[in-house]
């Protein structure tokens, strides 16, 4: 009797128990793939087998922040935001305003089936120096910080383009028109991403884990830095040979770095389009050079492979991926490019192996950076935007940067470097109070802004009379007439001219002359009294019409924010001159394209080419 009476216990008990273990396992199956301590490709082979083809093709898909928002991360999977040039959260947003944008963005990729964290992309080229590699690695770190700061995990950079002709719009994201330089200078993936572990697998993509580093992108594979005539998006002429010797090299330093990813070219290669590109983007890029991390397109580059842009949509579709490209930058028609990649590989135009790869690679870098673990963003980091130690670095590599490119009308009388104590200093030039002017383009906006009100920074003029005596009197008249500068009474004047801000194929020039009235406050000035040019530009510009009535010449390049403080400890003898033109100086365009090596090298100033001076302590 007694045994009767719990037999109907026993049965619900032991099923139970059974739903429970079944569940255990269940549960322990299903979150191999969050599990730190799997093999790196466990993780991935597990969470690929749980995924549908709409969240795979989701994680293939970037879009631009203006189109995102919470539903739209967890309607279509998105597996990475991006914010264009010039794309904020709001005007003058603060740390917390990014941070709270991409966390939105991110809880909502969390809370879908599989909870794939996405990846927020965003532009910081810094760092353009042929000096110092380790100082690069250092910019890099310091840029990898700052952008972490904002809740972004992933920059686009470095640009290891060779730009082999300046009248190029994008030359000045390029390190040299010398390959062997540009090698040299992608330490700076080490200082964007960390430093390879010892037993690191070659090849294989590697971002430090945590909230200091992020995914870096090389780029734009390959050839962009070639183009006919230096115009951007253009096709590049040059045989195999050429292409493997002078672009190329590059890249096999930064896989060999561990970059994260590599973007394609909008450039053509002898009239083949790089986004349509198999043979270079998967017969090279990720056979022969063993490249594991994903590929990028570039904005809208899926498109431009047809002209006009987007006129056989399905076609340039199936063209990108079929080349190689992981990941489609979609700053506009993201659902068209869902649609028609769905219905290619279902009908089987497209194999699902293509679109396993690409997100094999995707999740290989999430999973390495560690989003899996720590996928949200804090202010943690918010003191480091702009502190102190970074505006030192940045002013150290304007001191690094420059190249002083005469001294003096007679090499036994230089001008440089400058007195300090004198009655009275002329400045003069469009550029020499003008921040916007020392950052150029892809500064806050896509085309930069002219003015003081774009970022906190120091002006050339501002740091000149810091630097100066209190004694001494500075004068600044953007462009003076000669009878003014005649009987000014001035020991000497500082003259800064140069480039107005541009990026890309805006910044395109035939001409590669300096701004107005640069040339007649050029004249007006150094006809009149002992002075010293400083070039704020992104490239060599004409200057051969003014050589002989300057004393000394000093090309700044783009100098950003510390721009002026960093000259003036140069120009006054703090620190001395060291740079080296890592590019050509031409006498007219129509040398161009002259580079160092060409049988028609007949330079104004030979590559390689700088005037030293000691700091006034070392005399």
């Amino acid at each position: 009797m007694g045994v009767e009476t719990k037999r109907p216990f026993l049965k619900p008990l032991l099923l139970l128990s059974c739903l429970m273990l079944w569940a255990a396992f269940a549960e322990a199956e299903y979150t191999k793939y969050r599990d730190p301590k799997q093999p790196l490709g466990v993780r991935i082979k597990d969470l690929m087998s749980k995924m549908t083809l709409e969240e795979k093709i989701g994680q293939m898909t970037q879009i631009e922040r203006k189109l995102a928002s919470p539903d739209i991360m967890k309607k279509y999977y998105i597996g990475s935001v991006l914010s264009g040039g010039g794309s904020v959260p709001s005007p003058k947003a603060t740390p917390e305003d990014w941070v709270n944008m991409v966390n939105d963005f991110q809880k909502a990729s969390l809370s879908t089936r599989l909870g794939i964290p996405m990846i927020y992309g965003i532009d910081a080229v810094h760092g353009h120096n042929n000096v110092d590699p380790d100082l690069l690695k250092r910019i890099g770190a310091a840029t990898a910080l700052e952008v972490r700061a904002t809740g972004i995990q992933y920059a686009f950079s470095p640009c290891i383009a060779v730009c082999r002709d300046p009248r190029w719009g994008r030359c000045y994201e390029s390190y040299s028109e010398d390959h062997k330089i540009v090698q040299v200078m992608t330490e700076i993936i080490p200082g964007l991403q960390g430093e390879l572990p010892s037993n690191a697998r070659k090849n294989v993509p590697f971002v430090t884990p945590g909230k200091t580093k992020v995914a870096g992108c090389a780029k734009h594979f390959v050839g962009d830095g070639g183009t006919v005539n230096g115009i951007d998006e253009n096709n590049t002429v040059i045989d195999y040979k050429g292409l493997m010797s002078i672009h190329m090299p590059a890249y096999f330093d930064s896989i060999s770095k561990g970059v994260a990813t590599v973007m394609v070219s909008y450039s053509s290669w002898n009239g083949k389009k790089m986004h349509a590109n198999q043979e270079l983007v998967t017969g090279f890029l990720k056979n022969k050079l063993k490249f594991r991390g994903f590929v990028i397109s570039d904005w809208q580059g899926i498109d431009r492979i047809t002209s006009p842009p987007h006129s056989n949509y399905s076609y340039s579709v199936q063209a990108g991926i079929l080349a190689g490209i992981d990941m489609i930058m979609l700053p506009e028609n993201f659902t068209e490019f869902i649609d028609d990649l769905t219905f290619q590989v279902k009908n089987k135009i497209i194999p699902m192996s293509r679109i396993d790869d690409a997100v094999r690679r995707i999740l290989r870098v999430k999973f390495t950076m560690g989003l899996f673990e720590d996928p949200i963003a804090d202010l943690s980091l918010a003191n480091k935007l702009g502190n102190p130690e970074h505006r030192d670095l940045a002013r150290e590599a304007v001191r690094k940067s420059l190249v002083l490119l005469k001294n003096g009308k007679r090499a036994n009388r230089p001008l440089l470097p400058l007195s300090k104590k004198v009655p009275k200093v002329l400045v003069a030039g469009t550029h020499a109070d003008n921040l916007g002017y020392q950052c150029g383009g892809w500064t806050i906006d896509w085309q930069g802004v002219p003015g003081n009100d774009l970022t906190v920074g120091t002006t050339i003029l501002s740091a000149v009379k810091s630097a100066v005596e209190p004694s001494t009197q500075v004068v600044y008249s953007e462009n003076p007439d000669s009878n003014f500068v005649k009987n000014g009474g001035f020991s000497y004047a500082i003259v800064v001219v140069g480039e107005a801000p541009y990026a890309e194929m805006y910044g395109d020039s035939s001409n590669l002359t300096m701004i107005e009235p640069g040339p007649s406050t050029i004249k007006n000035v150094c006809g009149a009294i002992k002075c010293v040019v400083v070039v704020v530009s992104g490239r060599p510009i004409v200057m051969e019409p003014y050589l002989e009535h300057i004393d000394g010449l000093v090309a700044a390049w783009l100098p950003g924010s510390e721009g002026g403080l960093g000259l003036a400890d140069v120009l006054f003898g703090d620190y001395g001159f060291r740079g080296k033109l890592a590019r050509t100086w031409f006498k007219s365009v129509d040398q161009l394209p002259m580079n160092v090596g060409d049988p028609h090298y007949d330079p104004l100033f030979e590559f390689g080419f700088g005037l030293t001076t000691k700091a006034r302590h070392e005399n």
